[in-house]
Formats: structure tokens, C-alpha cells, sequence
């Protein structure tokens, strides 16, 4: 029986022998890509590719991409553990033609490699087919050439209420490449439920699509014509884990081997026996999304992926306490992963420890929001009038407080309170709403800039060059031609302005040639193509035209200082923190330099002066910045560092600095570390849960930064009348009055409240034996309420007393109740009803209570109705 790993493998090995590139997986966070929250397919690599705007040095690519789909459009996260085939995290394996073959060898490769004895060698017999209702060619294919009985072919129509709304209608959105797919399935057997594709018990779980292959013939526009692609392309996916459950003959993907493993993993750390439990299904599954996510960058935050991150941590936290965990164990896990992944774990290997950590701290901190969320239920259930908890609280202490529904219900169940649960699957639904509009394919792709041409950058050696105009976009569409005023992007077969990538900003400057100047306020890069992006100053210029380009060299030079300098401050980090420091995003432009990085922990004000120390160290030494071109893999096995988030070719740009840094960087460096001149922090900072953020200038804006604090540092010492060198002392003297100061402040205070409290005994009426004293009170501070309330409780013995201070317009509330009196009036109570009343709200014990309220009109009625209510209660006591 064949393993899950050289199952990966055979696939990658047999398209390695039928030509294709064997490509790594991208990352799980989208390069570029603000249509998608994760990677979820194997094409999204290649999706600029298929557009036409990027261009690759090989035509035909396989790969095993890590995908997730656990948020936005494609969210499996609630059937995770409950189904036999969904997952948040998966493997995609995948081969992909870009303009060279099509149908037919997809489908012959296809059928090869699922039916071969050298390969899959599964019974031709167990396999069905479908393509789109239309697709004769393919239908042929699978009838006249693969030999498949045409019982066994069936065809799909338009099946999901509009024209190429299909099953086997695949398009990248409402725009862009799209056509017909073909999908193989596996027939399990007749003794599992279920029917074929296209029939009334297709949900069943007998015939399982293990193959589709996507055949992109046309580009739709937004009027929904369907224009023939020049170059057709392929794009196909395999789910690693089904094809592996019908090689290990299996129904459930949780079944094979890879599963198996970690489900024996978990059950052991958690120390449960129950392995057929639907709980270790959900923590093995989400382990591998968790640490994968982490490994690429994501860390648990309250937004974004962060978000969807942290919840999948949190579902599989509470799942191991269901199945009654003790400890923290979910980290525990990483290891087991990395070990049944194989070489698919390479990089998750490396970033084990980040990973771990990332992992322990969420789980420490979930465990610590339970324990809120118990004591936030516990006020909500307070507050209810009837036996039912609104759908709205539920989920606010679900979406807000990570508070699981099922802990909610079982709280509720233990106090004969039910939930609304349609109230709560109604917000659910509108946060579903809401997740997939964010993060659809919204983007037209009939109006992406594609060009097919390839800008040379000369920027590293030159600052002025000369360039001939192969293409010019105004407001996105291809023109010939611009005049003085209009604003455009100009595209050049040679420039020296460097296109936006890796963190580093684009050039700005002018193209100029007689009577022609074109100012450029930024430059991006499109595939392979820069674009100039600015304004014609003056004259007309054409596609055809020479012209000169010159950046703005002084900005250029803050800009390679600082650059270079984020290389030695990454460096500089990893020696005073440790090697877990990883690069999580950066910017650098010509003021300052902004490095994310991971780290768990806040850096000292001793960490800071090292990390400076270490780089002006570095400066100093004046190493020189040597650049080299060499495949990626043994730039790598030279040691050198991948900045996260970049894309990089087969053939990489390797810098070095001396014996400090190695990197692999497309951006524009110094010549040697003393250009540099010198570098200083400004900032440090956390900006996620385990990431930190740096920001640092180099150079004269560093000089000015230090001038401009010893300015500060001089007038401050003359606001105190003080020198620099006893500026500290005297500011602490200062701060030692204040504190004086205010301490006897707030003692005037307490003994103003406490005559206040004196003169308003005169006010209390006697109920019964028992006190009631309600009054209005002008200029009393809200904080000083209580302290009157206290007084008043202790002069008075038994009682009930509300007092309302108004200032500014606003009004605050303070009820106190005395011990004995509680069960018969509750101050907490009291405030809710008057609160209601002059458009406020409080809440709080049975023995003391606030609230706050703005309606001054209403303010005396509310009390008048709240006397006579308490009034009551006190003389039928």
C-alpha cells in the first residue's frame, strides 16, 4: 500500500517525466492577491500566468500546493470532523499547460497515471466521468480514445441557474479566463450509499471526484460574451488525501495513513482512548492548517486571517478539553505533523520553534477567555426576563469573546435556558455574508494591464538611460498616444526606475526627450513589464518614441541606505534575540524602514541599544555589498535568507554584506555598509499576537532624528529650568509634587463628599422602620458618588439611596442598598429601570449600582416613579 508521501511524490515524479516543471508550493498567504484570504487552489501561483501577465521560463508546471479553505468564499471550517472528506487544510496536487497541450494529452496524461500498472493502477471499470453539456471534443476524447463506455461519461449542463453556471463550467470570476471542465470520479461500490454526478443522490458518498481538469479556452467580459483565449491553457487538481483514501481503500480521507498518525498522536497526548472520536479528527485536521499558517506567516490577531487563524486554534483548544485534555497540548502536536508530512515539512521543520510557541501562548490565552466568557454568560443570564437566550448574545459570545456555542448551550442547558438558536444561525449567516463579499474575486479582468513585453531594469548600474515607449495605459486601457495634461503609465524596454517589490517603493524622476517631459511619481511592476506611472508635463508622446529616463538620484540613495540597512537590522536581530526571528513584512522607502518580524516578547531598552550598536558596528566596518546570480537552491544552501511574502525566479540575486548578512533581494543596495552612515531605531512596537515591529531610519534623516531629540531634550530642560544633564532628576521632582498634590486634592474631595453626605440625612424619608433616601446633586464628580453612597450606608444602617449628579449635561446614577434590604430591593435593578428613562444605561450588584444617561428633562420623572416603586416594596415588607 502506497503512503500518503509517496503517493505526492509519484504524482510530482510521473509529470517530471512528461516535461512539466516541478514548482514548490507558494505560501498559504495569496503573493499579491487582494482577491483571496488563502491560498485554496493549486492555480493561484500561476493565476498572473494565466492572465497573460506574468510569463514563465517553462510551459508546463506540476505541483503539490498547500491549500486552506477556512474563511471567505470557501469555508469548510464547521463540517471539519463531521464529514469523510472535508478539511481545512489540504493538498492540491496539480499540472498546468500554458498555451502548450490541451484536451487531449491533459485527459490521456490524466487516465495514464489513475489507471497504469507502472503508476495508480486503479480499475478502469471503478472510474466515471462528466463533462460540460457542450464540450464534444472532450466527450470524444473520453469515448473514442480512453475507451469509457458511454454509461460512464456523463454530461453537465448549466445546473446552478445562469448561462456557464456549471458544475463543469469553471471561471476565475465574473470576468477573465473561464471554459468547460472535466471531472473522474471513483466508484467506491454499491454497499455505500450514494448515486453518480448529475443524479438525485450525487451528496452520497459512493462516487467521489478524485480529478478535475479545467480547460481555460475563453476570456469573458462583463457583457457576458465569451471571446476564444489566443492560447489555451490547463489547469487541473487532485485532492492529495481522496486519491490516498482510494489507494489505501478507505472511505474516509481520516482513515489513511497520514490521519491515522496523527489521530494516535493526540489521543496520546490528551490521554483519551476514544480514537473513533469526531473531536481528534477535528484536532488533527486542524493542526496541520495552524502550523502551516503560522510557519507562512500568519499569526492569531482579532482581524484578517489572524482571525480566522485564532479560531481554528480556539475550535481545536475546546475540542481537546471535550475530550478532557488537562494541560495545554495543542503545540505538542507540530512534531508529529512535521514528522508524517515528510518533504512537504521542509520549511515547517525550520520554523518549528515560532510555530510551537505561537501555538502555547493562543491556547494559554484561550483558556484564560473561557474563563471570561463563563463569567460574561453569567451576567447575560442575570439579565434575562424568560428562559430563552437571544441569538445576538450567543453570538457576540462567539464572534466577539471566542466563546464556543456548544459550551454556551450546555451552561444554558444546566439552568433550563434554551438558546435562540435561528436568532444566532441568523448572525452567523450575515458574518458569512459579509466574509465572502470581502473576499470574492471582484476584480475585472478584462481591464488588467497584460503585457506580453519584458522591461530591462538597469537600475543597479545606471541612474539615466535611454528607452523606447513599447506601451502606454490612460485610465487602464491601452492608447497610442498621450498630450501635456493627461495622466498615464508609460512602459519602457529599458529603464532605470526600479518597479515597487519586496518592501522597497518605486523610483520617482523624468522621462524627457525635445519638448517632452513626463513626470513620474511612482513605478510598479506589471509581470515582467515597469510601468511608469505620472503625468505629461508638456509635448505629446507615442508608443515607438525614444526617450530619456532619470530617477531622482538623491532619493534613490536614502532609499538604498535604508534598504540596506533592514538587511543588518535582520541580521542584527537574529544575534540578539535568537534565529526564530523571522522577517513578516517590511516597507522601505526614502524616510524610514519598517521590519515586521517574529517574536514573542517586547525588546528592552538594552536589547535596542544592542541591536543599534550591532548594526552602526557593522557600518563602521565598511563591508562590502557583493551581488551574485545563482539558482535558488543553492543560493539557499548557501545560507542565504527568503524575505517573506516575495516571489522569486529560478535564478536568484544573492547579497552579501561581508560575513554578516545573506539574503536573497531584487531591490537596490549601497555600495559598501559605510554609505549607510548611520542607523537608528525610532520605534518598536507589537503589531500581532508574536509579531513585533521596527521602525528605524538610516543615514542624514538618522542624524536629524538625534538633532532633533537633543533639541527636545534642551527645551524640556528649560520648561523644568533644568540642564540635560539633571533634566531627569528635576523631572522627577516635579512628578513627586504632583502626585502630592493630587493626593491632597482628591483627601479635599473625600471630605467635601463626606459633608455633602452629612447634609443629605436631613433629606432621608423613614418606610417602615427603613430608610429611603432619593436626592439630586449638582457639580459632585461621578467618582466621588460611591464614596458618598458608602457614608451614607454606614450613617444609615438600614436603607435604600439613589443619588443623580449632573454635570455637563450628563447625568450619573449611584444606588446602594444596605445588606438587609437586598432581597427586597436590588440596586443593580434600580439603575437598569432608570437608566431606561433618561437614555442611558448600567447595570451592577444587588447591593451597588451605576448608570449614566443624557435626558435632563426626563431625569425628575424617573425618580419620582422609582421612589414610589421602591416606596412600596419597603412598606410591604
Amino acid at each position: 500500500m502506497k503512503s500518503t508521501a509517496e503517493i505526492r511524490q509519484n504524482f510530482l515524479d510521473f509529470f517530471r517525466d512528461k516535461g512539466h516543471e516541478v514548482v514548490a508550493s507558494s505560501s498559504l498567504v495569496p503573493h499579491n492577491d487582494p482577491t483571496l484570504l488563502f491560498t485554496n487552489a493549486g492555480m493561484n501561483q500561476f493565476k498572473d500566468v494565466f492572465l497573460g501577465i506574468d510569463k514563465r521560463s517553462y510551459t508546463r508546471a506540476t505541483t503539490s500546493q498547500r491549500c486552506v479553505r477556512a474563511g471567505g468564499k470557501h469555508n469548510d471550517l464547521d463540517n471539519v470532523g463531521y464529514t469523510a472528506r472535508h478539511h481545512t487544510f489540504f493538498e492540491m496536487l496539480g499540472n498546468f499547460s500554458f498555451g502548450d497541450y490541451f484536451k487531449h494529452d491533459a485527459i490521456h496524461f490524466a487516465w495514464e497515471l489513475l489507471t497504469s500498472e507502472k503508476w495508480f493502477n486503479l480499475p478502469k471499470d471503478k472510474l466515471t466521468v462528466t463533462v460540460y453539456e457542450t464540450d464534444d471534443e472532450a466527450y470524444t476524447i473520453w469515448e473514442k480514445e480512453i475507451g469509457i463506455p458511454k454509461e460512464r461519461i456523463i454530461r453537465i449542463g448549466d445546473n446552478k441557474g445562469a448561462p456557464y453556471a456549471s458544475d463543469n463550467f469553471w471561471q476565475m470570476g465574473d470576468t477573465g479566463p473561464c471554459g468547460p471542465c472535466t471531472e473522474i470520479f471513483y466508484d467506491h461500490g454499491d454497499h455505500i450509499w450514494g448515486g453518480p454526478p448529475g443524479s438525485a443522490e450525487e451528496d452520497g458518498d459512493r462516487f467521489i471526484e478524485i480529478w478535475n481538469i479545467v480547460f481555460m479556452q475563453f476570456n469573458r467580459h462583463p457583457d457576458g460574451t465569451m471571446e476564444p483565449l489566443p492560447k489555451p491553457s490547463v489547469d487541473t487538481g487532485m485532492g492529495l488525501e481522496r486519491i490516498a483514501a482510494v489507494l489505501q481503500h478507505v472511505n474516509s480521507n481520516y482513515e489513511i495513513d497520514l490521519f491515522k498518525k496523527l489521530i494516535n498522536d493526540a489521543a496520546h497526548i490528551i490521554q483519551t482512548k476514544d480514537l473513533e472520536s469526531k473531536s481528534l479528527r477535528v484536532i488533527a485536521d486542524h493542526i496541520r492548517s495552524c502550523a502551516f499558517l503560522i510557519s507562512d506567516g500568519v499569526l492569531p490577531s482579532n482581524e484578517g486571517r489572524g482571525y480566522v487563524l485564532r479560531r481554528i486554534i480556539r475550535r481545536a483548544v475546546r475540542h481537546g478539553h471535550m475530550l478532557g485534555a488537562k494541560n495545554i497540548f495543542f503545540y505538542k502536536l507540530v512534531k508529529p505533523l512535521i514528522d508524517v508530512m515528510g518533504s512537504a515539512a521542509v520549511e515547517l521543520e525550520n520554523n518549528r520553534k515560532l510555530v510551537e510557541d505561537a501555538l502555547k501562548i493562543e491556547e494559554e490565552q484561550f483558556l484564560k477567555t473561557l474563563e471570561r466568557g463563563l463569567f460574561l454568560l453569567d451576567q447575560e443570564l442575570a439579565k434575562l426576563s424568560s428562559q430563552i437566550l437571544p441569538g445576538d448574545v450567543a453570538f457576540k459570545l462567539y464572534d466577539t469573546y471566542g466563546f464556543p456555542l456548544d459550551l454556551t448551550a450546555d451552561v444554558c442547558r444546566e439552568k433550563n435556558i434554551t438558546i435562540d438558536e435561528a436568532g444566532f444561525n441568523h448572525c452567523m449567516e450575515e458574518q458569512r455574508k459579509r466574509a465572502r463579499e470581502s473576499s470574492s474575486f471582484n476584480v475585472d479582468y478584462s481591464n488588467v494591464i497584460k503585457l506580453d513585453d519584458k522591461t530591462e531594469f538597469l537600475g543597479y548600474q545606471a541612474t539615466e538611460s535611454l528607452g523606447k515607449v513599447i506601451a502606454i495605459f490612460k485610465n487602464g486601457q491601452k492608447v497610442e498616444n498621450i498630450s501635456a495634461g493627461d495622466e498615464a503609465i508609460v512602459v519602457l524596454d529599458k529603464t532605470p526606475f526600479y518597479g515597487e517589490s519586496g518592501g522597497q517603493i518605486g523610483d520617482k524622476g523624468l522621462l524627457t526627450a525635445a519638448n517632452l517631459e513626463f513626470s513620474v511619481f511612482d513605478s510598479q511592476k506589471y509581470g515582467k513589464s515597469i510601468g511608469h506611472l505620472g503625468k505629461l508635463i508638456k509635448g505629446s508622446l507615442k508608443i515607438g518614441d525614444n526617450i530619456t529616463a532619470a530617477i531622482d538620484i538623491e532619493l534613490r540613495e536614502r532609499i538604498r541606505r535604508n534598504h540596506s540597512a533592514t538587511h543588518l537590522l535582520q541580521a542584527a536581530l537574529q544575534r540578539v534575540l535568537g534565529n526564530h526571528v523571522h522577517q513578516k513584512g517590511s516597507l522601505v522607502n526614502d524616510t524610514y524602514l519598517r521590519f515586521d518580524f517574529s517574536h514573542n516578547q517586547a525588546i528592552t531598552p538594552e536589547q535596542i541599544i544592542e541591536i543599534e550598536n550591532l548594526v552602526n558596528q557593522q557600518i563602521r566596518r565598511n563591508l562590502p555589498v557583493d551581488i551574485e546570480l545563482m539558482p535558488i537552491d543553492k543560493a539557499k544552501d548557501k545560507g542565504a535568507m527568503a524575505l517573506f511574502g516575495e516571489k522569486y525566479e529560478d535564478i536568484v540575486r544573492v547579497l552579501t554584506m561581508g560575513d554578516f548578512s545573506i539574503e536573497l533581494c531584487g531591490g537596490t543596495h549601497v555600495d559598501r555598509t559605510g554609505d549607510i552612515g548611520l542607523f537608528k531605531i525610532i520605534t518598536e512596537s507589537s503589531i500581532a499576537s508574536g509579531v513585533r515591529r521596527i521602525e528605524a531610519t538610516s543615514g542624514q534623516n538618522a542624524i536629524d532624528l538625534i538633532h532633533n531629540e537633543s533639541n527636545l531634550l534642551t527645551e524640556i530642560g528649560q520648561l523644568v529650568k533644568s540642564d540635560k544633564s539633571t533634566v531627569i532628576t528635576r523631572i522627577e521632582q516635579l512628578l513627586d509634587q504632583t502626585k502630592l498634590l493630587e493626593r491632597t486634592i482628591e483627601q479635599l474631595k473625600a471630605q467635601k463628599a463626606s459633608q455633602e453626605s452629612a447634609q443629605l440625612i436631613n433629606q432621608c424619608e423613614t418606610i417602615n422602620k427603613k430608610n429611603l433616601l432619593i436626592a439630586k446633586l449638582d457639580s459632585v464628580e461621578a467618582k466621588l458618588l460611591r464614596t458618598m453612597i458608602d457614608d451614607l450606608k454606614n450613617q444609615l444602617k438600614t436603607g435604600v439611596i439613589i443619588l443623580a449628579a449632573v454635570n455637563d449635561g450628563k447625568i450619573n446614577l449611584a444606588a446602594g442598598v444596605t445588606d438587609d434590604l437586598v432581597n427586597i430591593v436590588k440596586a443593580g435593578e434600580l439603575v437598569s429601570q432608570l437608566a431606561l428613562k433618561i437614555g442611558g444605561k448600567g447595570g451592577g450588584r444587588p447591593d451597588f449600582a451605576q448608570a449614566g444617561g443624557t435626558d435632563l428633562s426626563a431625569l425628575p420623572e424617573a425618580l419620582s416613579s422609582v421612589k414610589k416603586e421602591i416606596s412600596s416594596k419597603l412598606q410591604a415588607s
